[in-house]
């Protein structure tokens, strides 16, 4: 003796609910796919650009400092190397572009009379 239990035909309120139900099921199915595609392409797009500016770091490049000049301290801040200078007992601030190491800005900074 085998024992089914007959499912019954759902309704008209009952399938509407559930063809709503599918609908917004694949609305989201879709937008999480378009997020994830988004993500996958933005990190793809950063690994691509970061592939150029790996060859142009690689170039030597000589910064002349003035004559007595001492290297006091260096720092990275974002995407700026950051030497402070001691220059005949006056401090200077060089700052270079970290990824072409040319010359972004100079500060000097001096004692008032």
């Amino acid at each position: 003796m085998t024992t089914e239990t007959a499912v019954p035909e759902p309704t008209p309120e009952q399938a509407a609910l559930f063809a709503r139900v599918r609908r917004m099921m694949l609305i989201a199915g879709l937008t999480t796919a378009l997020a994830i595609c988004a993500v996958l392409i933005a990190v793809g797009y950063r690994l691509f650009k970061s592939e150029g500016r790996a060859a142009e770091a690689l170039s030597d490049v000589t910064a002349t400092l003035p004559r007595g000049a001492r290297i006091v301290s260096t720092a990275v801040a974002g995407d700026r190397l950051v030497v402070t200078l001691d220059v005949g007992g006056a401090t200077e601030i060089r700052t270079f572009d970290a990824h072409t190491l040319k010359p972004a800005g100079k500060l000097k900074f001096a004692n008032e009379p």
